[in-house]
């Protein structure tokens, strides 16, 4: 049964007179609590924050005094008290309240400056199962939410980035705050308890392997208020869930302008899909637009490797993605700056190829410090109307794959090489997808089709044109492997590949038509496996 208000309206301006402070984040803390002082503000505290006071020199009071009962249990109970949860909930203008809080000697809190745990930090850092929950804040969030409820009368502070909002509130009305500001940070308060349990469930499920829970909440923290969103007409904010993957969210910013929606999109495409390719390997490029590459390549220095994959697509690469599986060094930043690109991303950074993109302002560079493991698992989500569709990260390496040959003629050792390379990047383009690649490089790229034959087609005329460009004879197609992200469900999508030159095919199989497919590759006398896996990406 709902409780029922009784419709007390609630005043513009509260005067604070008492605080209660209790931080495990203590940065501001000190010159915020002094300010307070010297507005006339009793200053309550607890543990920590009260003995970090103290030795400033602030007079502070122990909760414990008012409550009447000392910390117990290793600080696990100190402020769950009717004193304490009484002075916050309490409604200062109804006659059973006040009479109540005579009644039991509970005197009125008029702010509440919380803030949690570093749960979310000792988690990133992989505490251990005992930490971990040790960690898990009890009191913090009860304060906050009771705070933030009685937001009529009680001010509550749950980030240090909101002091000089309330000091300032204090000094422009004679030590009160306003009903608007209480009411802006009573908001923020239950978005930062819901994004904190968010945040304890998840590692819950984690950490019990529950795949998929009754419940799934996704929580994030603001990291910043976007222009807009895909088009100028849609707002848009860029929120960071505390996951230590490296990546988009987590890199440095060196230089460039604010990352736009479309380019944070496109950067953590590019950056997953480079990450396939580990660095001790060899160094490695992708060049992605709107989320799909245009080239990806190898080579033996990151010059190079960007330079094939460049040639694959010269055209659409204008005002792309560029992401690097190494340090990014000044022969490769020399030549990524002959082309107009959006945001380069790389593990790091020379001071020399510093010093040449610092040539062009607008270019976005981020380092991230270290390349994400393709094969961690890890959760990704999509919203659809009314819900959320969430499902474990595509960690599948095509090297993990047992692959099995089902055509008369097995692949060469290149051929299976070139293979896996191209099955590598159709992973990471949207379905239907064809990727034909030679030599470590990506040869042509069909993205997005409804049809795996067109896919196929445009990836050829894609190599067509790069030939052009480059002025050899024939393209890459020729002599190449392809990939299909998925099965042929015909033979017509193979006969497409194979008349643009491809000599070996790498598909995951199981169709109802394979014997046909096989067939038509055994009658061109070319190479086909199965891996057993499919990459749908949508």
């Amino acid at each position: 049964m709902a409780v029922v208000s009784k419709k007390i309206p609630a005043p513009d301006l509260v005067r604070v007179r008492t605080a209660l402070l209790s931080v495990s984040d203590k940065t501001g803390i000190v010159e915020f609590a002094r300010g307070l002082h010297e507005r006339g503000v009793r200053l309550l505290s607890t543990g920590g924050t009260h003995k970090a006071l103290a030795a400033e020199g602030l007079p502070v009071i122990d909760v414990s005094e008012i409550t009447g009962f000392p910390e117990i249990m290793d600080g696990r109970v100190k402020t769950l008290h009717p004193k304490v949860h009484g002075g916050l909930l309490s409604i200062r203008d109804d006659a059973e309240h006040v009479e109540a809080m005579k009644a039991h000697g509970i005197e009125a809190i008029d702010l509440a400056v919380i803030n949690l745990y570093p749960f979310e930090q000792v988690r990133a850092a992989g505490g251990d199962y005992p930490t971990t929950v040790e960690n898990i804040d009890i009191g913090g969030p009860a304060m906050i939410r009771a705070s933030a409820k009685n937001h009529a009368y009680v001010t509550v502070v749950t980030d240090a980035a909101d002091y000089p909002a309330v000091i300032a509130a204090l000094s422009e009305n004679d030590g009160q705050t306003t009903y608007a500001l209480r009411q802006k940070l009573a908001a923020k308060a239950y978005a930062r308890t819901a994004a904190y349990d968010a945040v304890i469930s998840n590692w819950f499920a984690e950490a019990l392997e529950i795949e998929m829970p009754a419940y799934r909440v996704v929580g994030g923290a603001l990291k910043e208020a976007m222009r807009y969103g895909e088009n100028p007409h849609q707002a848009a904010g860029f929120y960071v869930t505390g996951d230590n993957r490296p990546g988009v969210a987590t890199a440095k910013l060196l230089q460039g302008k604010q990352l736009s929606y479309n380019n944070i999109n496109d950067t953590d495409a590019a950056f997953e899909l480079v990450a396939e390719f580990p660095a001790e390997n060899g160094p490695a490029c992708a060049i992605i637009k709107h989320a799909n590459p245009c080239g990806v390549a190898t080579g033996s220095s990151l010059v190079e490797a960007y330079t094939r994959a460049l040639a694959c697509d010269s055209v659409s690469a204008f005002g792309g993605i560029i992401a690097l599986n190494q340090i990014l060094d000044g022969a490769t930043a020399a030549e990524i700056v002959k082309l107009f690109t959006e945001v380069i991303i790389a593990p790091d950074v020379t001071d020399e190829a510093k010093a040449i993109i610092a040539a062009k302002p607008n270019l976005r560079l981020l380092t991230t410090g270290a390349l994400p493991d393709p094969r961690a698992r890890g959760l990704v989500a999509k919203t659809v109307s009314g819900g959320l569709l969430v499902q474990t990260r595509d960690n599948v390496m095509v090297e993990d794959l047992d692959l099995k040959v089902v055509t008369k003629r097995a692949p060469t050792a290149v051929e299976l090489e070139d293979m896996k390379f191209a099955f590598k990047i159709a992973k990471h383009v949207k379905s239907n997808a064809v990727i034909y690649a030679k030599d470590g490089q990506t040869a042509g790229i069909g993205a997005g089709q409804m049809s795996r034959v067109d896919s196929a087609r445009i990836a050829a005329l894609k190599a067509e044109d790069a030939a052009k460009a480059l002025g050899v004879a024939a393209p890459l197609t020729k002599g190449s492997a392809v990939a299909s992200e998925a099965f042929y469900p015909f033979a017509d999508g193979l006969l497409a590949a194979i008349a643009a030159g491809a000599t070996a095919v790498i598909q995951p199989g199981g169709s109802m038509r394979d014997e046909e497919v096989i067939a038509a590759a055994d009658e061109h006398g070319v190479a086909m496996v199965f891996t057993g896996v499919r990459h749908f990406r949508h």
